[in-house]
């Protein structure tokens, strides 16, 4: 069902009008501030991108900056780049380790010189990071309603290969994958003999892994649909997350996987030989990955030696949801919407650009920087950076922020893309969108009447698609922050979703057994 907003009252629209007028008074830059000498600094490599330029308070808008940028950089009108622009309230010689950083959202004068941190006779240093050329268009109707499950749909994922193919997996012991082109079934995949809970594609699309309320774990060539042998045993409970191994790091023709299980063990399989190649223990709840668990805990390990280096012990409750910065690459390794890796290159030039996409995203300040969302039970969300603690140290990192605000548990946490955003979702039926470099709120994304399970980023990191109880999906506008398109259809609870690595399509499944495709 959709969210039908009663119209407006006639005091409601006269806050609505004092409210726009405040802003607008709020917005109005000041005349008479003379010039501000702006110097810009790439956020990834830490490096100059020239001398220090001066433009006129009125005029630094971050659309002028980003046109300022791309000329500094002699770029011609078929090469201009957009930005986004953040001011390091503190800067590194300022003797603090403390992370502030401030997203230039509008202009100087409203973002740095209003609140005092500048004076307009200092030079002002902002950092600045691409944003996608591409540009995703938000999806706006259902393309496809598709039967085929038996029962609930718990799981959901796009091939990074291909907005084509959908996996899903169900209460009905099946997964599933569907052409989404043509809106049909593709292959049907039988085997499990209890839920299947989580589907997850290899990074270079050509094996889906299958987790089971079963025990088991089973993997299955995409193309053909064919069981690439028996069942993966071990576990003694049902599997709660599997993630593979980053193509990058994949030692050619073995790629890993690991699984994690109720039975608060992670397993670590070779793929060809089809063996567990290390058990990781030490948990005393359920795991999902990275490791995180009901005991409270989250463990950090040595992928080399597979000893636990850390646990963190700041949530009060179950931890239900780890998301890493780098998710979005690792998860789509070599493909990208520019399509300059065919299928058809060596493993080589595959492995390169895995790797490529895989720095350009971690790296901060020159430095690759890999950052970790945990999400609780406790209603919280800290962020943590792996690579600042210390391994020879006996005491217990401290994460970079704790994100407070949602009034219920925390079902899940997304990094956009790019690494400036955090989305999570909770069952408080709202979205809250956080700085992802400092963990500072920004806002809450209102308009789901019910507990909202998951949210997805679009690959351009502008959007962003929520899923609820409420029978909805909801398409939410980052630029203003607001409800873009409301996506009713679902007759019951929306467990699912997912956004294609190209953006064309948004895949979703839930109580009412139906796959929805959606598109623009």
């Amino acid at each position: 069902m959709a969210t039908i907003v009663p119209p407006p009252s006639k005091r409601q629209k006269i806050a609505a009008t004092e409210k726009a007028e405040r802003e607008a008074e709020e917005a109005r830059i000041p005349e008479g501030l003379g010039p501000i000498r702006i110097q810009f600094i790439d956020q990834g490599t830490g490096k100059s991108a020239g001398p220090a330029v001066a433009i006129d308070v009125q005029q630094a808008t971050v659309k002028n900056l980003e046109n300022l940028l791309n000329t500094l950089q002699a770029k011609d009108a078929s090469e201009r780049t957009p930005y986004r622009f953040f001011f390091n309230q503190r800067p590194p010689d300022s003797g603090s380790d403390e992370a502030s950083i401030l997203d230039v959202d509008r202009d100087i004068y409203t973002s740095i010189l209003k609140p005092g941190l500048k004076t307009t006779e200092d030079a002002i240093v902002l950092q600045y990071a691409p944003q996608a050329v591409f540009r995703v268009r938000p999806v706006s109707r259902c393309s496809a309603s598709i039967s085929g499950h038996g029962e609930s749909i718990l799981a959901a994922t796009f091939s990074p290969a291909t907005s084509s193919l959908l996996a899903t997996g169900g209460g009905d012991n099946t997964a599933r994958i569907w052409d989404c082109e043509t809106g049909t079934p593709k292959n049907t995949l039988k085997g499990h003999t209890s839920w299947v809970l989580v589907v997850s594609f290899s990074p270079d699309g050509k094996i889906l892994a299958t987790g089971s309320m079963d025990n088991t774990v089973r993997l299955w060539d995409v193309k053909t649909g064919e069981a690439l042998g028996g069942p993966l045993k071990g576990h003694t409970k049902w599997i709660t997350s599997i993630a593979w191994e980053p193509y990058h790091l994949q030692q050619h023709g073995k790629p890993r996987l690991a699984s994690a299980s109720k039975d608060a063990t992670v397993r670590i399989w070779d793929v060809p030989l089809r063996r567990v190649e290390e058990t990781l223990s030490g948990h005393k709840g359920s795991i999902t990955i990275y490791t995180s668990s009901q005991d409270k805990t989250i463990k950090v390990w040595n992928t080399k030696s597979w000893n636990c280096l850390h646990t963190l012990t700041a949530h009060a409750h179950w931890v239900n949801h780890l998301a890493l910065s780098t998710d979005f690459v690792l998860r789509t390794g070599y493909h990208d919407h520019t399509k300059k890796v065919p299928e058809t290159a060596s493993t080589e030039a595959k492995v390169v650009a895995a790797r490529s996409r895989f720095e350009s995203a971690a790296r901060i300040d020159g430095v690759i920087t890999e950052r970790l969302l945990s999400a609780s039970d406790d209603n919280t969300i800290f962020l943590w950076q792996p690579s600042s603690f210390d391994p020879n140290s006996n005491s217990t990192p401290k994460p970079l922020a704790r994100l407070l605000g949602h009034q219920k548990q925390v079902n899940h946490v997304s990094f956009s893309p790019d690494g400036h955003y955090i989305a999570s979702a909770s069952f408080d039926n709202s979205v809250k969108l956080w700085n992802a470099i400092d963990g500072k709120f920004i806002t809450t994304l209102r308009g789901h009447v019910g507990a909202v399970y998951m949210c997805c980023w679009s690959a351009d990191s502008r959007l962003l698609v929520s899923a609820s109880k409420d029978t909805t999906l909801k398409v939410w506008d980052m630029r203003t922050q607001k409800l873009k398109e409301d996506l009713p259809g679902h007759k019951d609870e929306v467990f699912a979703v997912d956004w294609s690595a190209d953006g064309a399509a948004v895949g979703s499944g839930g109580k009412d057994k139906t796959v929805k495709i959606w598109k623009n």
